[in-house]
């Protein structure tokens, strides 16, 4: 066996890991429950048990998320990613813009190019979040990643640099991570001590459930109604990139919205990445990056950081998980 902190699980290959979801409440629990769409996705926030201030504390951090959204987005007034884009030369964000570049441009580089910020040409040529995606032909692929790699964004404090002037940012990989933090925070910080921030299955899990962990579904990426697995885990964050997200077909062939940025073309090494860290933004980064990757440099990956764990359906429907999770995860 090749990875020391690793076992492997054969399962049939319809045995799927994917979307993410918890489950929450004892009988009697009052608890505070909101729930707003954003970052294209439903955000739900659960404190059980809340105490008093807590529906408070919930709407600062639903507008804390929101204001995260708008400087990180690809475009529209406001977005520092897109003022990156359309800068030629070094432009100064904000303090949170520069750690999360700081934190994407790390992943890039111990990723081998496995994750990159810099696919918003890319992302525009195939459409695939449009109602009209396509196909690129491969001289287009070509022209969208000039400029790209594990070297194409640069901070120095809070300046951004750019390896090529046309390269277009986008952080949607890291940024809703980060979001997810940021409420975590405020949360923790108004005092909360137990709760769940949930944007659309990537999640962050404050405390315990009170007398045990929280439990995490692992869902059937192929069969909604399915569980695959259910992690017990407390004060983590945990992200799911799948090629079950967002996809569209064409002759027979199906295209998802995770790309191999070393080729344009939608990676094909496995169907489904779960990674447990300290942080989302952390996660989020990773899930993509080692989804990208495959099993053996993937999981070689999420080594390079502490405290992270994972589990990944690879295209053959394999599933790999880390040692540190065989105790947390329970089968059906």
């Amino acid at each position: 066996m090749r990875y020391s902190r690793f076992f492997i699980l054969l399962l049939p290959a319809a045995a799927l890991a994917a979307f993410l979801f918890w489950r929450f409440g004892a009988a009697g629990e009052e608890s505070v429950v909101r729930r707003q769409f954003l970052m294209g996705t439903l955000v739900e926030i659960t404190v059980p048990a809340a105490p008093s201030g807590t529906a408070d504390a919930v709407d600062r951090a639903f507008a804390e998320m929101r204001r995260v959204e708008e400087l990180m987005r690809p475009d529209g007034p406001g977005s520092e990613a897109a003022a990156i884009t359309a800068a030629e030369g070094p432009i100064e964000v904000g303090s949170e813009t520069a750690e999360v570049i700081a934190l994407g441009m790390k992943v890039a580089r111990l990723s081998g190019g496995g994750f990159d910020m810099g696919l918003g040409r890319l992302k525009t040529l195939w459409g695939i979040e449009t109602e009209h995606p396509r196909v690129p032909k491969p001289e287009e692929i070509l022209s969208a990643l000039e400029g790209t790699g594990p070297e194409d964004l640069m901070t120095d404090g809070n300046r951004v640099l750019k390896s090529d002037p046309r390269l277009a940012v986008d952080l949607g990989a890291i940024a809703k991570g980060f979001a997810i933090d940021r409420a975590a925070e405020i949360l923790r910080n108004s005092g909360v001590t137990r709760a769940v921030v949930n944007a659309g299955g990537d999640l962050c899990v404050i405390g315990d459930r009170g007398d045990r962990p929280w439990r995490i579904g692992i869902q059937h990426p192929r069969d909604p109604g399915a569980l695959l697995a259910t992690l017990s885990l407390e004060n983590v964050s945990v992200v799911t990139s799948g090629d079950y997200e967002r996809f569209f077909e064409a002759q027979g062939q199906r295209y998802h919205h995770l790309f191999d940025p070393r080729t344009g073309y939608p990676a094909g090494l496995a169907q489904s990445m779960t990674v447990v860290a300290p942080s989302a933004a952390l996660a989020d980064a990773l899930a993509t990056a080692a989804f990208v990757l495959g099993p053996e440099q993937g999981l070689a990956l999420l080594k390079e950081f502490s405290q992270v764990e994972g589990l990944l359906v690879a295209a053959d429907g394999t599933i790999f998980i880390s040692e540190g999770l065989r105790e947390k995860v329970e089968w059906p």
